[in-house]
């Protein structure tokens, strides 16, 4: 009896073959990042003003998918790339899901509470992404009861949680504290969607 394309089981991914895919999609989106600082910087940083994000201006809420991408100077890339690459790559080993909803979760809210509460100006970014996946690492495992999250969420916290001061106004200075605390609250969300979706498929 010859066997259907139904009854060929489904092979799981491997470890690796999804390291590797984490790399190259965090990969590719932080080099993605970098190139269109190039560019911004051959139109001296002319892409900020069309494509940053505006508070409460009608027009700025399509900002909202831009102004992740752009940033003040090569610096503000470089700040952003190491733990963007760190905290991407850790949500990827749970999944293209998990990783597209974290992002997008961060991503909305990050720009969100910038429209909503931003003190005017041009706001670009990936902080935002940067403080969402962060969150999002730091809670999932209390969410989803996992004993290796909460050790990873712990590691994490003593070697990152420095950063976790940018939520607060009166530190964060210069930088967007809406961004950091809406992009963090996209995290939390994401954890939190994904805890529902989960239980609702074991049901």
């Amino acid at each position: 009896m010859l066997d259907t394309p139904g009854d060929v089981p489904a092979t799981r991914e491997t470890p690796a073959a999804r390291a590797k895919g984490g790399l190259l999609v965090v990969g590719s989106f932080v080099a993605l990042l970098f190139a269109i600082e190039l560019v911004n910087m051959v139109t001296l940083h002319a892409l900020n003003g069309v494509f940053g994000l505006r508070p409460r201006s009608a027009d700025g809420v399509l900002d909202i998918f831009t102004f992740p991408l752009l940033h003040a100077n090569l610096n503000h890339v470089l700040s952003n790339a190491l733990p963007l690459v760190i905290f991407g790559f850790l949500v990827f080993m749970s999944g293209l899901r998990v990783f597209l909803t974290a992002v997008a979760c961060s991503w909305l809210g990050s720009g969100a509470a910038v429209w909503l509460i931003g003190n005017g100006g041009v706001t670009v970014g990936a902080s935002g992404l940067v403080f969402g996946l962060f969150a999002f690492l730091l809670v999932r495992g209390f969410f989803n009861r996992n004993w290796w999250q909460i050790l990873l969420s712990v590691v994490l916290f003593m070697a990152y949680g420095s950063i976790l001061f940018g939520l607060i106004p009166s530190v964060a200075g210069y930088v967007s504290w809406q961004a950091h605390l809406g992009g963090a609250a996209g995290g939390v969300f994401a954890a939190v969607v994904l805890k529902a979706r989960g239980a609702a498929r074991r049901r």
